[in-house]
């Protein structure tokens, strides 16, 4: 089926920081390998003058998530830190919008619009459908698309360009039929009309 991007669409990137890509302190294997598609997809967006978002963690150092505050995470993406910089091979867009979460010491947020600006943002551009990439895909991913799906915006999931932890074998499979099933659409850039 072929998608022709149109008024009222927006790219969400998610959480592309280098302490989630190979060399960083929560790293997801191979999750380098799909910037090259994520920049297919932000020039597309980029060419149709459509909005593109970039979420990140943006940690305080005492944040609940990380093993020494009894979570289940190393410290990661500490506010300002190079490790919490996007990955500087990433063609974001000069109008990107920004969505910092996580920002609390005491609340984690794997979807980008837990506590964010998201939903308002979107509402204010009359965004109706949400395209959604980046990693890792049984964690933000998962989580913005089901709070997407929730809020009642067409959600498409870019299948080529996700990468998942794996912690167990088949976790970003399952985390994608999950996704599906609850309503949202895989697509490869293919699918795209030009």
């Amino acid at each position: 089926m072929k998608i022709a991007p149109a008024s009222g669409d927006a790219l969400i990137v998610v959480d592309m920081q280098n302490d989630f890509l190979p060399g960083g302190s929560l790293a997801v294997a191979g999750g380098n390998e799909i910037i090259p598609q994520l920049n297919r997809y932000l020039a597309h967006f980029s060419a149709h003058q459509l909005p593109v978002f970039a979420t990140r963690d943006w940690h305080p150092v005492s944040h609940c998530s990380f093993q020494s505050q009894g979570g289940p995470w190393p410290p990661h993406c500490i506010a300002g830190s190079d490790g919490a910089a996007i990955h500087s091979d990433l063609k974001l867009p000069a109008n990107v919008h920004i969505i910092s979460k996580a920002t609390s010491p005491e609340t984690d947020a794997y979807s980008g619009f837990t506590a964010t600006q998201l939903n308002e943002l979107l509402q204010s551009l009359h965004i109706q459908r949400v395209f959604i990439g980046g990693i890792a895909t049984e964690y933000c991913v998962l989580n913005t698309a089901k709070d997407a799906l929730r809020l009642q915006y067409t959600t498409f999931v870019l299948d080529d360009a996700i990468c998942a932890i794996n912690q167990q074998p088949e976790n970003g499979k399952r985390a994608l039929e999950e996704m599906i099933r609850l309503g949202a659409r895989p697509v490869h850039y293919e699918d795209l009309i030009p």
